[in-house]
């Protein structure tokens, strides 16, 4: 049966740290309706696809997104009226060329990517299928490994690592539901334990603990004694994940690990430094090693170690098939972390996740600081294969609802599902 684009609204709701963000609503002729919610990141790459802001500093801080609302309601809305929602594909690129930019500086990212998400979701509903499923086809039934975030960092919070993430990583779980309980029961061990110690077990953008440790090693130290008194074995049942995020603390040719005390680093000096903590540590993926600009870095860094652990890259990519394919070449990389928001556009995000596959890259996909209770990514992640997942810590309902969403799938596939593998 023939169904059609009806109407398209938007309307500017708040993402988790407070801030606007666009809701985007798809109407079709058939009475079907669906919604789709953008996220915002605070560490963002400088080649990420733009995030229109409206900038009057009457209005949340300059941080309004009323442009973005308004590009939605009076020049996307046009355009796709009347359109099948079922090929995304079209409607994506139908509004890649009405921006006519290469950053989608003009409608915005976060207006192109709720209209893309929402009209998937329409589409999907209207097919009578789970997003899932309609995204991934028959295929669709693997479930993706996560990286919960517990102890935050950096920008993300107010406390004394450099590094943004430290996330737990279940590696020995059966399932999703083992190794979603793998982390929760972590995750309280580490409260435990930091409450002992006189740290704040106040929670960071991502629901990680910032306690104000006296180093980056304290906070591996601190994950693998919360691992054990959780009473699982680091490095067989649970591993640990690192996102430094460098180039939040890259200063004029160097990496500055100001806030634990341990001096300026080159590019060499940081790779050492991971290596050390390899020997150490249970760490099998490191995100962003290197600043977003420093090539030469990522590749020494995936020389010396790409073969033993993950090397992850995020401001050096931007789900961007241009850095992928750059990274594949130069071998940057051996995985990319895939963000729905920093290239702006659903069809966009499949041909980044396609190159990894090709190339035989790992993928992880993202959430951002700023998230809604928008479960999307998680859907799509099921539809894209399962891969990697990083959706934040285990509290904040924000990321719960990804995970929960998760657990869902994982119910509903039933022998057909798919983890671990």
């Amino acid at each position: 049966m023939a169904v059609r684009i009806q109407a398209i609204d938007a309307l500017e709701i708040l993402d988790s740290r407070g801030n606007p963000t666009v809701r985007v609503n798809v109407h079709l002729d058939n009475g079907v309706s669906a919604a789709a919610s953008v996220p915002s990141g605070a560490s963002t790459g400088e080649n990420e696809a733009v995030e229109l802001r409206d900038g009057d500093a009457g209005r949340y801080g300059g941080k309004g997104v009323l442009k973005a609302v308004d590009n939605v309601t009076r020049r996307i809305a046009p355009l796709l009226t009347g359109k099948d929602p079922r090929a995304q594909a079209d409607i994506d690129y139908a509004m890649i060329e009405l921006d006519g930019t290469d950053n989608k500086a003009e409608l915005g990212a976060n207006a192109m990517l709720g209209v893309s998400q929402a009209v998937a979701r329409a589409a999907a509903e209207a097919s009578n299928l789970p997003l899932y499923a309609y995204l991934g086809g028959i295929g669709a039934t693997h479930l993706p490994k996560p990286m919960m975030n517990v102890l935050n960092g950096g920008k993300h919070a107010d406390s004394g690592m450099d590094f943004q993430e430290f996330m737990i990583y279940p590696i020995g779980a059966a399932s999703f539901a083992e190794a979603l309980r793998y982390g929760a029961e972590t995750f309280h061990a580490l409260r435990r334990i930091l409450a002992a110690r006189g740290y704040a077990t106040s929670v960071g953008d991502e629901g990680g603990f910032a306690p104000r440790v006296g180093s980056n090693e304290e906070a591996c130290d601190l994950i693998v004694q919360a691992i054990e008194a959780a009473g699982y074995v680091p490095g067989q049942d649970i591993a640990i994940a690192l996102d430094p995020a460098a180039s939040s603390f890259f200063a004029d040719g160097s990496y500055r690990l100001s806030r634990s005390g341990q001096g300026d680093k080159s590019a060499a000096d940081m790779v050492a430094l991971f290596q050390q903590w390899i020997e150490r540590y249970p760490i099998i993926s490191i995100e962003d090693s290197h600043d977003e600009n420093d090539w030469d870095g990522f590749k020494l860094m995936t020389a010396t170690l790409g073969e033993r652990i993950q090397i992850v890259g995020d401001d050096l990519l931007v789900t961007n098939t241009q850095y992928i394919q750059r990274g594949i070449q130069e071998r940057s990389c051996n995985a990319a972390l895939i963000k729905l928001n920093q290239i702006g556009t659903v069809s966009e995000t499949v041909e980044a996740i396609q190159l990894c596959r090709t190339a035989g890259w790992g993928y992880v996909i993202s959430h951002r600081s700023g998230e809604t209770e928008d479960s999307f990514m998680a859907d799509f992640a099921v539809a894209m294969g399962g891969g990697q997942i990083k959706t934040g810590s285990l509290c904040r309902s924000e990321r719960i609802a990804k995970y929960n969403r998760l657990l869902e799938i994982e119910r509903q596939l039933g022998a057909r599902a798919v983890y671990g593998a």
